[in-house]
C-alpha cells in the first residue's frame, strides 16, 4: 500500500494521457488507502500527523482524477456557476485535473438561486463554478476520514451508507418499548447553513484552513449584485454537508457527558436522554418534559450558540409521545402504548400537489408520456415510506390519484360518455380493475403494456439499520461495509428485478471502469452488443454502467466487460 501512495504522489510516468485512458480501480484504490491512513491517525489523535496525511491526499493525482469525475459525472453536472463553464468532453475533465492547484487558488462567488420550500418559502442555494465544485471534493475526500471517525452514534445526515431509515429506525428503538422515554424535544434550528460562525469552523474544521476561509469568505453573486458572506456555509456546495456535520459534531456525546458529570451514571441513565440526528435536524427524548426543558434544552442552546446557531422559537417543542411528532416526513406517535411510524399529512399533502400540478400541467401529453413522468415519482414516494406504517397511506393516495387522472381524461373527451373514456384509458388486470395504463413500444417498435405504478401494491418492507459504530474507513469494517452498500442498492433496484442480478453479478462495478456503483453515481443498462445490430436483451448481452462511461462506450470506443474481480 506504502508503494502505490509514494508512487501516486511521485506524478509516476504510468499516469496516462488522455480521460479514456485512466483506470479508475486503480485511481479508488489509492484514494482509499491514503484515506484509511487519515483515519487511523485520526482515531489515535495524532493531529499533526492526520494534517501532513491531508496534504499529501489532496496533492495526489489520483485524488484530483476522483474529484473531476465526482463533479463531472453527477446530476449536477450541467448546472455552471457565475462563470457558465461546463466539463462536458473527457478533454475538459482532462484539462480539469490540471488545474487543481492549491497554489494562487481564488474560488470565484456562488452564484444564488431558489428553490420552493413546502412551506410555501424558498430556500436560497449557492452554486460554485466547476471548478470550486471540484476542489470542494478535493479537499472532502481528505476532510470524510476524520469526520467519520469523531462523528457521533446517531447522526445519520450526509454520512457513507447512512439515510434517513437509519434515523427512523433509531427513535423506532429508543420510543418503541413499555419503558421508554414518554417525551420528545422536537427541534429545529434556524437557518443552520446560513448562520454557522465562519471563526468557529476556521477554528475547529480540520482541513487546510486557507482553503476553508477562501471558500466562505467567497461570497453569493444574485441578479447581477454581488453580496458578502460573513456567516454560513452554502447550501449547494459538495463539502457544505461535512462542514455542518463537522459543527453539529458532539450535539450528542457532550450532551451525554455533561448529564453524567452532573447526576452521575446511573441517574443520567433513568432520564433516558438519547438524541438522534440527521444534519441539521434533531429529537432528544427525555423521560420527564422538566429534564427536557430545564436540563436538555438550555444545553442546547448553549451548544449552539457558540457555533453562532439558534433554535427556532415556532418550530421547537416538547411533545408527548403519544400526540406524536414529525421528523423527516414521517409522524411517530404512540396508541394505546404502540408506537407506529406514519407518513405525515404534511408530508402526504405536499406530495399529492406535486402528482397533481404534474398532472394538470400535462393536460394535452400522451398517455404514455404521463405514465412515464408520474411512475418514478410514484415509486420513489413509496420506497421512501415502504419501512413504516404505510399501507393506509399508499391505498389513500391511490385513490386521490385516480380521481385526478380521471378528472383528466374526461377533460379530454367531453363529448364522450364515462364507459367509452374508461375503455380508452382503463383496464382490468386479472384482479385489479381501473388499471391506468396503455400499450405502447418500445425503442425497437415492439409493443407492451405499459402501467401506471401501483401504490397499494407496494410491499411494506422492514428497514435494516446500520450499526452505530459502522466507520467507512475502517479495514475490519470494509466487508460489512460492501455487504451493506449491496443490500441497499439492491433496494433502490427493487423494481427491477434483472437489474439486480446484473449488479450482484458484478459485484456492484461498472463494467467499463469497474468502479463502485452507488446511488450517488447512477447507473445505466447497457447492451454489449447494441439491440439495433441485433443484439438481444438477455442477461448475458447487458452490464450496468456509470452514465458518464456509457457516453465513453458510446463516443469515445471504450468497452464494456464484466468485471475482473481481485
Amino acid at each position: 500500500m506504502e508503494a502505490l501512495i509514494r508512487e501516486d504522489e511521485s506524478a509516476p510516468s504510468g499516469v496516462p494521457e488522455r480521460w479514456g485512458d485512466i483506470d479508475w480501480r486503480r485511481v479508488d484504490r489509492n484514494v482509499r488507502v491514503m484515506q484509511i491512513r487519515i483515519a487511523k491517525a485520526t482515531q489515535e489523535g495524532d493531529w499533526r500527523r492526520v494534517k501532513a496525511l491531508q496534504r499529501s491526499l489532496t496533492r495526489s493525482w489520483s485524488a484530483k482524477a476522483s474529484a473531476v469525475r465526482r463533479v463531472a459525472m453527477n446530476q449536477g453536472a450541467r448546472t455552471a456557476g457565475v462563470d457558465r463553464v461546463e466539463w462536458e468532453t473527457p478533454e475538459d475533465r482532462w484539462e480539469a485535473i490540471g488545474r487543481l492547484e492549491h497554489r494562487g487558488y481564488r474560488p470565484l462567488p456562488l452564484k444564488r438561486v431558489y428553490i420552493p420550500k413546502s412551506n410555501g418559502k424558498k430556500r436560497p442555494l449557492g452554486i460554485p463554478t466547476m471548478h470550486d465544485r471540484a476542489m470542494q471534493a478535493l479537499y472532502l475526500l481528505a476532510l470524510e476520514p476524520v469526520s467519520e471517525g469523531t462523528s457521533d452514534p446517531n447522526s445519520y445526515g450526509f454520512r457513507i451508507n447512512r439515510s434517513t431509515h437509519d434515523a427512523m429506525s433509531q427513535l423506532f428503538a429508543s420510543l418503541s418499548k413499555r419503558a421508554s422515554a414518554q417525551w420528545v424535544l422536537e427541534a429545529d434550528i434556524k437557518g443552520c447553513f446560513d448562520h454557522i460562525s465562519h471563526n468557529w469552523l476556521e477554528r475547529n474544521v480540520p482541513m487546510d484552513k486557507a482553503i476553508l476561509r477562501k471558500w466562505l469568505k467567497a461570497g453569493v453573486v444574485f441578479q447581477g449584485q454581488f453580496q458578502a458572506t460573513d456567516a454560513g456555509t452554502p447550501q449547494g456546495g459538495i463539502i457544505s454537508p461535512t462542514l455542518a456535520n463537522v459543527a453539529l459534531n458532539g450535539l450528542e456525546r457532550q450532551l451525554d457527558a455533561s448529564l453524567r458529570a452532573k447526576f452521575g451514571v446511573v441517574k443520567s441513565n433513568k432520564l433516558k436522554v438519547n438524541v438522534v440526528r440527521y444534519a441539521d435536524d434533531f429529537v432528544i427524548t427525555g423521560n420527564t418534559p422538566e429534564v427536557l426543558e430545564n436540563e436538555v434544552k438550555p444545553w442546547v442552546e448553549k451548544f449552539l450558540a457558540v457555533r453562532g446557531l439558534t433554535l427556532s422559537t415556532e418550530k421547537t417543542r416538547i411533545v408527548n409521545i403519544a400526540d406524536g411528532f414529525d421528523f423527516l416526513g414521517w409522524n411517530f406517535r404512540k396508541y394505546s402504548g404502540k408506537l407506529l411510524i406514519k407518513p405525515s399529512k404534511k408530508n402526504v399533502q405536499a406530495f399529492y400537489r406535486k402528482v397533481k400540478e404534474v398532472i394538470s400541467v400535462k393536460k394535452t401529453a400522451k398517455q404514455d408520456d404521463l405514465i412515464r413522468l408520474l411512475n418514478p415519482m410514484l415509486r420513489g414516494w413509496a420506497q421512501y415510506h415502504r419501512p413504516v406504517v404505510a399501507t393506509a397511506a399508499f391505498t389513500k393516495m391511490e385513490h386521490q390519484i385516480f380521481c385526478a387522472l380521471w378528472r383528466w381524461a374526461k377533460r379530454r373527451h367531453r363529448g364522450k360518455n364515462a364507459e367509452w373514456v374508461r375503455k380508452k384509458y382503463f383496464a382490468t388486470i386479472e384482479a385489479r380493475n381501473w388499471v391506468f395504463g396503455t400499450t405502447t413500444v418500445d425503442k425497437k417498435g415492439d409493443p407492451f403494456w405499459l402501467e401506471l405504478y401501483s401504490l397499494a401494491g407496494t410491499q411494506i418492507r422492514r428497514h435494516k439499520k446500520v450499526r452505530a459504530d459502522y466507520h467507512p474507513f475502517d479495514p475490519a469494517q470494509e466487508m460489512y461495509g460492501e455487504k451493506l452498500r449491496q443490500a441497499r442498492m439492491s433496494d433502490d433496484m427493487s423494481h427491477r428485478k434483472q437489474w439486480i442480478k446484473l449488479y450482484m453479478s458484478q459485484q456492484g462495478l461498472c463494467a467499463v471502469c469497474q468502479s463502485k456503483i452507488t446511488k450517488e453515481t447512477g447507473w445505466d443498462d447497457h447492451h454489449i452488443v447494441p439491440r439495433v445490430l441485433g443484439g438481444s436483451d438477455a442477461l448475458g448481452n447487458r452490464v450496468l454502467v456509470h452514465p458518464g462511461c456509457h457516453v465513453q462506450v458510446h463516443h469515445y470506443g471504450r468497452i464494456a466487460v464484466k468485471p475482473v474481480l481481485d
